[in-house]
């Protein structure tokens, strides 16, 4: 059975039999498979099986889905080739299957010339990413801290919002009163 294995050092060992005919990849628990790391959208990908292909689409998600090196939106993904999600990278595993050409390739597209080969260069996720070559080094590099990169949306703005709403209608009820006191006197 065709199953996703993690390669990125934090998370290496995680892997996701691709059992179902659609598979959701994502940071929050509602996913199939739930990939809890910043860089992840929380919705960021889907996989689906049609006949022997597996077939992944992105979700526009924040940080991309690349097979390979290469942006992709809806491509097929081959045994043995590299799925980065953010900065995240998964290879296919499917045992007995042969390694597939480093190229991703559009699901059910006709070639009808060669195609150029792909760039090779390396690609990161929003600022501060780590490109695949790092990886292979033996991670990220020395003082890189993924929390300063990548945050959650903060409810600062909210508050102010609520504060001054609030400074608002008490300066209106202070006008009332005011008025109010001046008509009884």
């Amino acid at each position: 059975m065709a199953k996703l294995v993690v390669l990125t050092q934090s998370l290496a060992g995680r892997s996701h039999e691709l059992a179902a005919e659609r598979t959701t990849v994502g940071r929050v628990e509602d996913n199939a498979f739930q990939i809890a790391e910043p860089s992840v959208s929380s919705h960021h990908c889907e996989i689906l099986l049609h006949g022997g292909e597996i077939v992944v689409k992105d979700l526009n998600s924040t940080n991309g889905s690349f097979i390979n090196g290469e942006k992709i939106t809806e491509s097929v993904l081959k045994p043995g080739q590299t799925l980065r999600l953010g900065n995240i990278e998964l290879k296919l595993d499917v045992p007995g299957a042969p390694p597939a050409p480093s190229a991703p390739s559009a699901p059910s597209a006709p070639s009808k010339a060669p195609a150029a080969p792909p760039k090779k260069e390396p690609v990161k996720a929003a600022s501060g990413g780590v490109s695949l070559s790092e990886l292979e080094g033996g991670g990220r590099p020395p003082g890189f801290d993924s929390s300063s990169v990548f945050t959650k949306k903060k409810k600062g703005k909210a508050m102010i919002f609520w504060i001054v709403v609030g400074a608002v209608m008490l300066i209106m009820l202070i006008i009332i009163f005011v008025v109010i006191g001046r008509a009884h006197s």
